[in-house]
């Protein structure tokens, strides 16, 4: 089977990579939905078996719903699962490679991370399709991050325009990802329990994928299955508190509060970062590092963050491994150049990084805001910015971390890996 990390072995210049790559590679092999569907849901003659518990299928329609950067492999798996059995689906998604033909689910790729009118007609689609259930099916849905920019269902007269700025609004702003998401639940009929309104009277079993910090299930994706605890106030507040001023266009909605729509809907907590650091840790353990798990919900700045574990790093003993996940944030000056935030990361920690550490964080969707899924951040980095005569300073300032490690070959590649438990991160002692 081929790695993950198509640049495996050009990255490997030696032993410390070399671990930090297949540590990287165990830690996207624990994240692949596809393999996890196949190996957690348990179907035998007229019952499924899922996290300890049974649903009875005699008599009754199967139906997909997937929505997120997971969705498509999601969709390969449940059909294999279910088979002539299953009566229908949709899968909305984002990739940028071909995929294998669906027999019974219906596959929309969507544009991601801003929405676009592509979006709003999947979205549609979506709970058209939902309003068609009856009390007696069982729908399973596979949500998954990127769904919130996929489910776009403005109210008129804003459209995904309008959203697409207020977005961009927020992360230059450098808004959580729990703000963001609770302003866009208002903004769309989709989001904030909007697919379970839509799926109403039907059994649902939600299987999400989260990538958020802390695996609150109700801002994965902004909780289409889920009851929101939040009100059009407090979106209009996070706002206000960043200092966003409202078009004229931007319209709220108050998501759903009727308990009747959640009664039958079962959300799961299917994966998350701690899947992906557990194998990690083992892996890593298998190479003789002694390890720790720092932190499974990292947040803050970027190049702090890279800053901080780099500093704790240094008063570490040899041969030891810092295990991280999260999702920092970039907050945009006057400068704007292309770059993510684990790139960014790994550039800070080139200011102080010192011969035999290595620092390594990346997405795991393999798209950390450009086609790099991260970067390498060790004394050959530095070594590749010399003989290109970059200054780390400069780029740092402009946040040009993608053009950096372009230019120094430094930058992981993975392609979309159709799977998203938040960012990762290895930090590693020789």
């Amino acid at each position: 089977m081929g790695r993950i990390i198509q640049n495996f072995d050009a990255l490997a210049e030696n032993e410390l990579r070399r671990d930090a790559l297949e540590i990287a590679e165990v830690g996207y092999e624990a994240i692949n939905v596809s393999n996890a569907l196949l190996r957690k849901l348990h179907r035998e003659n007229n019952e499924l078996r899922i996290d300890n518990r049974t649903y009875q299928l005699a008599g009754r329609r199967i139906f997909f719903v997937g929505v997120g950067k997971c969705a498509f492999a999601a969709a390969e798996a449940v059909e294999k699962i279910f088979g002539d059995s299953l009566a229908g689906g949709i899968a909305l998604g984002i990739s940028s490679g071909e995929k294998n033909a669906l027999k019974k689910i219906e596959a929309y790729t969507g544009t991601h991370p801003l929405p676009s009118e592509v979006n709003v007609q999947a979205t549609k689609r979506i709970t058209e399709f939902l309003s068609g259930c009856r009390d007696n099916d069982v729908v399973i849905m596979l949500i998954s991050g990127g769904g919130s920019t996929l489910l776009c269902s403005p109210e008129k007269p804003m459209t995904y325009l309008d959203e697409s700025t207020l977005f961009q609004e927020l992360t230059a702003r450098g808004a959580t990802i729990q703000d963001i998401n609770t302003v866009r639940k208002h903004i769309s009929h989709a989001r904030g329990g909007g697919l379970a309104r839509a799926a109403y009277p039907a059994e649902i079993v939600s299987l999400v994928v989260s990538d958020v910090p802390g695996n609150d299930m109700e801002f994965i994706s902004s909780g289409p299955t889920i009851k929101d605890n939040s009100t059009v106030a407090d979106a209009e507040k996070i706002l206000a508190h960043y200092g966003i001023e409202l078009s004229a266009h931007i319209t709220f909605i108050e998501t759903p509060k009727e308990e009747k729509y959640f009664e039958r809907v079962n959300n799961i907590l299917f994966l998350s970062n701690r899947d992906a650091l557990l194998a990690m840790q083992n892996e890593a353990v298998r190479r003789g590092y002694q390890v720790e798990i720092a932190d499974d919900h990292i947040a803050g700045e970027a190049r702090d963050l890279g800053r901080a574990i780099i500093e704790k790093l240094h008063a570490t003993a040899s041969k030891t491994a810092l295990l991280y996940a999260g999702e920092s944030t970039v907050t945009l000056g006057d400068s704007s150049g292309r770059g993510g935030r684990n790139q960014e990361m790994a550039l800070a920690a080139l200011e102080d990084i010192r011969d035999g550490e290595l620092l390594l964080p990346f997405a795991s969707d393999g798209h950390d805001n450009t086609d790099n899924a991260g970067a390498i951040s060790d004394a050959l980095s530095n070594a590749h910015a010399r003989t290109h005569n970059l200054s780390v300073k400069e780029y740092l300032d402009e946040h040009r971390s993608y053009d950096f490690f372009s230019e120094t070959d430094d930058a992981l590649h993975t392609g979309y890996t159709e799977s998203n438990v938040s960012d990762l991160i290895i930090a590693l002692k020789k």
